[in-house]
């Protein structure tokens, strides 16, 4: 199950990324976090940018809501995401193929 804190109306949750993918996917959970493939290559941030994108789409949230708070070069990321409840992320992560 992902876990989730919320603090403030902003929801903080672990992502696990693995660029280069084969193709762009919430691939289920791993040690409490959401795992993502993105066929984006981890160079000049372009991973990054596919992962706020791929959540914004999957959560129906602005990009401009969803921030990488911690882990930019690394595969492990705190992702949080504001005005949305916990309950409804763990629900439409779940719709898009994960475990939570």
């Amino acid at each position: 199950m992902i876990v989730i804190r919320e603090d403030a109306g902003v929801c903080f949750f672990n992502v696990s990324v693995q660029p280069r993918a084969s193709r762009n996917e919430i691939a289920g959970v791993r040690e409490g976090a959401c795992r993502i493939r993105l066929t984006a290559a981890p160079v000049d941030g372009r991973a990054n940018k596919a992962l706020v994108e791929m959540l914004a789409s999957a959560l129906g949230a602005p990009k401009s809501n969803i921030a990488i708070v911690r882990g930019e070069t690394s595969r492990r990321k705190v992702v949080s995401v504001a005005g949305l409840k916990a309950a409804r992320i763990l629900e439409l992560l779940h719709a898009q193929g994960t475990r939570a």
